[in-house]
């Protein structure tokens, strides 16, 4: 069975955020993951993991502006010296909170830029903030993001994402595997674990249900069956990652809303 990792900024909305690691313990999550922990002083977060016996898999680094609509600097030319103080400032809070991953995104095209155009700026970034990350064993990740819920984003497909590890040349790169916005780019989901999985190059999956973003067993995509992909794979090649559980509860902010939905992860552990 995969291990599955509480969304924070998603899961559990009727709490104020540092209850939420409670909430998520008691739910019998054992590790969390969330968009942005600079809110908060690192202390403040990893004193609510360790009351709480939780593990911090993941956040992102700086997106820039975000309450402006941006969604990332690594493919945006002129504001190199913004990513790398966001780089940093995110290696901080990494070895504050024992966090192993970071998801570095992508960023939006600007309106009249050419995305291969971008393209050299992205990799330099990304091959700058590896080294920077290595130096504390810290993997960054890729994020293909579907263009719907993200119109104008970088990144898109995986094979792209890939592609773009293979230019970049770092093995601390590595593939964030969002099956929610896979199904919605590209479908064919169960081949393309089986196709990326043994690479060695995917770091970290998520879910969520398609077209909603609720729980996963809700809507189009059969999460049973992809978790049995998942478990086949991973028995094979011997990945041994988190899954993020990244949507929305169906329940909204009802209390105890998320932890009724929670079926279908019971119904996981016990199969």
């Amino acid at each position: 069975m995969p291990r599955f990792a509480a969304n924070l900024s998603m899961l559990y909305p009727e709490h104020a955020f540092l209850d939420r690691f409670e909430a998520a313990a008691r739910d019998g999550f054992q590790a969390v993951e969330y968009l942005f922990p600079y809110d908060f002083e690192p202390q403040a977060l990893a004193a609510r993991l360790q009351a709480n016996g939780l593990q911090q898999v993941l956040f992102n680094a700086p997106p820039g502006q975000w309450d402006a609509g941006e969604r990332g600097l690594a493919c945006l030319p002129g504001r190199e010296k913004e990513f790398r103080e966001g780089i940093a400032k995110a290696l901080r809070y990494a070895e504050a909170l024992g966090c192993p991953r970071v998801h570095v995104m992508a960023g939006l095209v600007p309106k009249d830029e050419e995305r291969s155009a971008l393209r050299p700026v992205y990799i330099e970034n990304l091959r700058w903030a590896a080294r920077e990350a290595a130096q504390q064993g810290v993997n960054l990740l890729l994020e293909p993001i579907n263009t719907r819920d993200i119109p104008g984003f970088f990144l898109n497909r995986q094979d792209e994402a890939h592609q773009l590890l293979s230019e970049i040349g770092a093995l601390n790169v590595q593939v964030q595997m969002d099956l929610y916005h896979c199904q919605i780019v590209e479908g064919d989901v169960a081949m393309k674990i089986r196709q990326y999985l043994p690479t060695g190059r995917v770091g970290h999956f998520q879910i969520a249900g398609v077209p909603q973003r609720h729980e996963p067993d809700l809507g189009e995509v059969n999460y049973d069956y992809l978790f049995s992909v998942i478990d086949e794979v991973s028995s094979a090649c011997g990945w041994d990652g988190w899954v993020g559980c990244e949507y929305r509860p169906a329940r909204g902010a009802q209390p105890g809303g998320t932890s009724a939905g929670l079926g279908w992860m019971r119904k996981a552990r016990s199969s």
